[in-house]
């Protein structure tokens, strides 16, 4: 910014003295010390000012890209949990169109269709286990060895 080297320092401090004298130099040189201070304490309040600004709006962009990036990922998992419902629903109907269908399919045949014929109670001809009982033998234990009733293992 100011490029002032040493010669024109020393033009300066040659000035000074001719012009203010020995007397009132280093009371001068003390009141421009004294400004000089003031202005770079100015300046580090006005940059430390700016620096926290900064800082305070790279945290609020920080802090509106992390919401953004929070509602970005609500709204994913509501849109997945939406098309998991559709997928179970879609499911769900199919299962039961499909367990419907295979309950149509074993119901009996409609009221206007013939009934079965099942054969008469007592008729010896299509029982197949007579009243008189069977020519294949009966089971051991029911064989009547005992005439006491059957007998128990």
């Amino acid at each position: 910014m100011f490029d002032i080297g040493f010669s024109e320092l020393l033009i300066v401090g040659i000035v000074a003295l001719i012009v203010l004298g020995p007397e009132r130099l280093p009371k001068a040189a003390r009141f421009v010390g004294l400004w000089v201070r003031r202005a770079r304490a100015q300046w580090d309040s006005v940059k430390s000012e700016l620096e926290r600004d900064l800082a305070a709006e790279e945290l609020k962009r920080s802090l509106k890209e992390a919401e953004e990036a929070v509602r970005d990922t609500g709204q994913r998992v509501r849109d997945s949990a939406a098309e998991a419902e559709r997928e179970y629903r879609q499911m769900r109907d199919s299962l039961r169109d499909t367990a419907q269908q295979a309950a149509e399919g074993l119901q009996p045949p409609a009221a206007d269709a013939a009934p079965l014929a099942l054969p008469a109670a007592g008729d010896g001809a299509t029982d197949p286990m007579p009243a008189g009982g069977s020519e294949t033998e009966a089971p051991a234990h029911a064989r009547a060895d005992d005439t006491d009733g059957p007998r128990h293992a």
